[in-house]
């Protein structure tokens, strides 16, 4: 007990002197902060983004409407806060969705072996074959448009990558000596896989976890700019991309806040993963420095 406290604040070190010696990361974990914060306080600030002002509309930034207003006279600034809080919704559930089922593919297919290898791989292989937008726009098609269906769809047809991965520890962790032991004495494989294959696996689903963030909000904004999203009066990221393309000329704004937002939210996630993957691998920390 003691010695794992010891390793835990060794790591907790690591990552410290990581942040230290990588200001951008510092930056981007302050910057994922302040939107995260932000988001959840919104409904606590004095902002109403459904609120319609026909004499404002398209209005550049003032001190009145710091970003602007949009095509109705709408406050922008509340547009995007609120935009983030579903944009960042989406993002950690459809990663939890996608994360779930593709570790649990993976480490069936890669404990298991046989025939259930080689029928979840197929499985996969096709999934992988259909270029994801495609996949994903028509699964949209069939669904009612909105925020449930877009996790679903999200989470459900992009955990392939996950899988792979996942498999790939798999086929490695089950030869080693503590889980041939443990098949040995008889004790069960899905004992076995809750006890020792996904502990030893947590640092790929961790790295894993904040790329998926990522990818979701990239997805969602993708979808919701082709009109298959978030819809009125609901808005996110790329919702509002959607909605300002048409007013490009006049009201630029509408385009560069929420895609630089989108543009640096996935970056700080991505700058997150290498900071986690520190903490759960002491060991990458040491080979950087080599």
């Amino acid at each position: 007990m003691a010695m794992e406290k010891k390793n835990q604040k060794r790591r907790i070190g690591n990552v410290i002197s990581a942040l230290k010696h990588d200001k951008l990361a510092m930056v981007s974990l302050v910057f994922l902060g302040a939107i995260i914060i932000l988001s959840l306080i919104a409904p606590l600030l004095p902002l109403n983004p459904t609120a319609t002002d026909v004499r404002n509309m398209l209005q550049p930034p003032s001190l009145a409407h710091p970003f602007g207003t949009d095509e109705v006279g709408r406050d922008y600034l509340a547009r995007v806060i609120y935009g983030g809080r579903v944009s960042l919704l989406v993002g950690v559930l459809a990663m939890v969705t996608c994360v779930c089922v593709g570790v649990v593919v993976g480490t069936i297919s890669g404990y298991f072996g046989g025939w259930i290898d080689n029928f979840l791989m197929r499985v996969v292989d096709i999934m992988s074959s259909i270029p994801w937008m495609i996949l994903v726009t028509v699964i949209s098609l069939f669904l009612k448009r909105g925020l449930k269906s877009i996790i679903i769809v999200i989470g459900f047809f992009t955990w392939m990558e996950i899988a792979r991965l996942v498999r790939a520890e798999t086929l490695s962790l089950k030869e080693r000596e503590y889980v041939l032991y443990a098949k040995f004495v008889g004790v069960p494989g899905h004992l076995i896989i809750l006890r020792h294959i996904i502990p030893a696996v947590l640092p790929t689903i961790i790295i894993a976890s904040s790329t998926g963030i990522a990818n979701a909000i990239m997805t969602e904004s993708s979808l919701s700019f082709l009109g298959l999203g978030i819809q009125q009066p609901m808005s996110s990221w790329g919702s509002l991309l959607q909605s300002a393309q048409g007013n490009m000329q006049n009201a630029i704004y509408m385009a560069i806040l929420p895609g630089l937002l989108i543009v640096l939210t996935i970056f700080a996630f991505n700058k997150l993963g290498n900071l986690l993957r520190i903490f759960v691998e002491p060991r990458t920390m040491a080979g950087e420095k080599d």
